[in-house]
């Protein structure tokens, strides 16, 4: 769509439009009545939620007093036709007035806490993360522009934004609690923070275009200023992501972990990713940068943009957080739904019996199985006897229970003795069929490779092959002592914390695999390479 207005119609231009805060921004602007509203945004068209379809946007759009413009800002020709007409751009450059949507992590180090910050803070020297060293560089370039060729500009810092439409905060916390990851408190739980609803941040960009519009000295004091907004009511940290927890139905983090204890983890996870990044790792959530957010104290004052701006907030806290609760009730505890089918981790393991044991499906079927390996270990493995004498043990042991079991009379006591048919010791024509089956199968595919081997063309499995059969030379050497030691318990762990972390772990090996075809590619290019040109 080409933007046109006329002279009698005011145009503003909000970019990045369809971004978390500028949605509810658009929509304020919009019952206000302020302006005709333009959204420039990155994508070749709208795409609408069905809230939105139905609500005050949708009416909007169809009455024509919102329009749509796809526009890359990198790109000079397409940021003139999308602010063609318009007095006022919300966030990026503009002909009459420019509001800046910046953050306060502008002016913290990382390192330090921020108590009741003023806008007379310097920026650091250092900034905690490439966000907030960009978003400085982007108000100082603001804060330069205002009052050239009539231009005037502001800066607006919302601190902690949250509330319905929350794409990170929200869904990512009730991930963490799906996961059982919300229980822990990084610190003492007692930092303090500023949080600011979502409807306020938009309430803020309002009241700074009014004041830049406004003539006189209200605008020349209100340009060329930065401002901290927030919902002016400081909550401890913990105590909010608590509250959200608990009115989505999940448990409140309780296990305090000193940040000291955090950050060399942080730092190792965040070299891992440095490594694994380009091959498809997904991005941490435990990183340096997100410790020290989650440690220190972050609290604004507001004072200068109640001065200067008008601003105030129109929602309290407690009310932000229980509209944001109820917007996000498809994500509560109770919402959760099951997976469907069977996990990875029980498709290997062939989903029966033995994938139930060692997942730890059923608790007393899982404690019944240890018991008995324990009891077999030290009464086979651990007295050292041969393969032989162990078996003859098993055999000595089970004949003695099945002939007792045998002669024992049906009740004892009063509690019925259920006998062991027959019938479970035979074995089917069916049974014997696929078991005949899968020998035949099996030998089949091994004649098969032997012929494959033969012919001597097949460089990948010739190596596959020889992999395979390292492996099990060394498995080989592996003692019947050492099984039982390492290897059951590390079976039992293994595939329940698998199944756990699936997507994290499959992620990973992901990234390894890559890296390693990677890898192999190079080695064969640099070994079988020149014979193409031989």
């Amino acid at each position: 769509m080409t933007p046109e207005s006329s002279d009698a119609e005011r145009w503003c231009v909000v970019t990045g439009g369809r971004g978390f805060a500028a949605r509810h921004l658009v929509e304020m602007l919009v019952r206000y009545e302020m302006f005709l509203v333009r959204i420039a945004d990155l994508a070749p068209a709208i795409q609408l939620d069905p809230q939105e379809q139905s609500g005050v946007l949708g009416e909007a759009m169809r009455s024509g007093r919102v329009q749509y413009v796809s526009a890359d800002l990198r790109d000079k020709s397409q940021v003139v036709k999308a602010f063609k007409g318009a007095e006022v751009v919300f966030h990026m450059a503009a002909p009459d007035s420019l509001i800046y949507t910046s953050s306060p992590s502008v002016v913290f180090d990382g390192v330090h806490g921020i108590l009741n910050g003023s806008e007379s803070m310097a920026y650091p020297s250092k900034h905690n993360d490439s966000y907030s060293a960009t978003k400085a560089e982007g108000e100082a370039l603001i804060m330069d522009a205002n009052g050239c060729n009539g231009l005037l500009t502001c800066c607006i810092r919302p601190s902690s934004i949250f509330g319905p439409g929350d794409r990170l905060l929200v869904p990512s916390l009730v991930a963490a609690a799906r996961a059982g990851k919300s229980k822990f408190i990084i610190g003492d739980g007692n930092n303090l923070y500023d949080f600011t609803y979502v409807e306020n941040v938009a309430h803020a960009h309002v009241c700074a275009e009014r004041a830049l519009a406004s003539g006189g000295d209200v605008s020349s004091k209100a340009s060329g200023q930065a401002y901290f907004i927030t919902n002016m009511e400081p909550i401890k940290f913990w105590e909010f992501m608590s509250q959200l927890l608990e009115g989505l139905g999940y448990e409140r983090p309780s296990i305090k972990i000193p940040a000291f204890v955090m950050m060399p983890i942080a730092y190792v996870v965040e070299l891992i990713y440095k490594l694994l990044g380009p091959y498809g790792m997904k991005v941490p959530q435990l990183t340096p940068s997100r410790v020290r957010l989650l440690s220190c104290s972050r609290t604004f004052d507001c004072t200068k943009a109640k001065d200067r701006l008008g601003y105030a907030p129109v929602v309290p806290l407690q009310e932000g957080i229980r509209r944001t609760i109820d917007s996000f009730s498809h994500l509560t505890a109770g919402s959760q739904s099951k997976r469907e089918g069977l996990s990875k981790a029980s498709r290997i393991l062939g989903g029966g019996k033995v994938a139930d044991t060692l997942l730890w499906k059923d608790l007393k079927q899982t404690l019944t199985a240890v018991l008995i390996l324990v009891s077999i270990y030290y009464n086979f493995v651990a007295t050292g006897s041969t393969i032989i004498t162990a078996l003859s043990k098993a055999l000595l042991v089970s004949s003695v229970f099945l002939f007792l079991h045998g002669i024992l009379p049906e009740k004892i006591f009063g509690y019925t003795i259920e006998k062991i048919p027959a019938s479970k010791f035979h074995v089917s024509k069916d049974t014997s069929h696929h078991l005949s089956l899968s020998v035949v199968t099996s030998w089949n595919t091994t004649v098969k490779a032997l012929k494959s081997l033969c012919q001597g063309n097949d460089w990948s499995f010739f190596l596959k092959v020889v992999f395979v059969l390292l492996i099990m030379s060394f498995a080989g050497a592996v003692s019947l002592h050492s099984i039982f030691v390492i290897g059951l318990p590390i079976a039992f762990i293994v595939f329940l914390v698998y199944e756990k972390k699936e997507q994290e772990i499959d992620s990973v090996m992901l990234g390894f695999k890559s890296f390693a075809c990677k890898r192999k590619n190079e080695v064969s290019e640099k070994l079988f390479g020149s014979k193409k040109y031989d």
